[in-house]
């Protein structure tokens, strides 16, 4: 016992000073150089396969690449940038009741059965009898109720980066998003997969069509620090057992 108090005051004097360090201080943003979104547009892409066909001489106005007048200019390889459109507009309710009663009796009476009753009664105390020598009853009931209400609104827009390329021609994307506003930093993530052809002519891709999408919106800093819970109650939460 005394070896977990130990170990529990100091992960809460660690944990403590690391958060004494950003006392009078903005959020720090995160750097881009050492996240996989600059890893992959650093990287040189593979080379692509030639084509059959003689490519159309640069003049033409029907060039095939890119950055011509009727080019793809979709992401298509690591390194190449889209948008990710984010709209959720979610509502749920649930609501469940339930209810259970039951009445039960019993009774059992011995008025006489060879004079017995009638011997017994006689050393029992006064208002005493065999008469009836059993009597039972039981009442129960039980009921219960729930409601869910959920109702999520979220518009963002983010750019996101591919990152690298599935054997079955699937991208892997990843976008992050830092903005600061005096002392509260706001973060968004998106992460996940999706194929080439469902991307848009505008280079956009809209978050349910993102195979194993992982969004997360939050912040941190000084309005996210007040409105949690202090290190010492959030351990008494899952310490105490009442």
């Amino acid at each position: 016992m005394r070896l977990l108090v130990i170990s529990l005051t100091l992960a809460t004097t660690i944990s403590g000073c690391s958060r004494l360090e950003q006392v009078g201080k903005a959020p720090s943003l995160s750097p881009i150089e050492i996240n996989q979104e600059h890893q992959a547009m650093a990287t040189t892409p593979l080379p692509r396969q030639k084509l059959a066909v003689t490519p159309v001489a640069h003049a033409s106005t029907w060039s095939r690449g890119r950055q011509s007048l009727l080019g793809d200019r979709r992401a298509q390889q690591a390194g190449d940038i889209l948008t990710v459109v984010i709209e959720i507009n979610d509502r749920a309710e649930f609501s469940n009741n339930s209810s259970r009663s039951r009445d039960g009796s019993e009774k059992m009476a011995i008025p006489s059965l060879f004079g017995i009753p009638q011997n017994i009664d006689k050393s029992l105390p006064d208002g005493a009898s065999m008469a009836s020598s059993v009597d039972l009853s039981s009442s129960s009931s039980s009921g219960g109720k729930g409601t869910i209400r959920r109702n999520e609104k979220l518009q963002l827009r983010v750019a996101a980066t591919v990152t690298g390329t599935l054997p079955n021609g699937v991208l892997q994307i990843q976008g992050t998003q830092e903005v600061r506003v005096n002392y509260e930093l706001r973060e968004l993530l998106v992460t996940g997969f999706v194929r080439p052809e469902d991307i848009s002519r505008k280079n956009e891709i809209p978050y349910d069509k993102i195979a194993s999408a992982r969004i997360s919106y939050g912040g941190r800093g000084a309005i996210s620090d007040v409105q949690q819970p202090r290190i010492g109650q959030q351990i008494a939460d899952i310490v105490l057992p009442f």
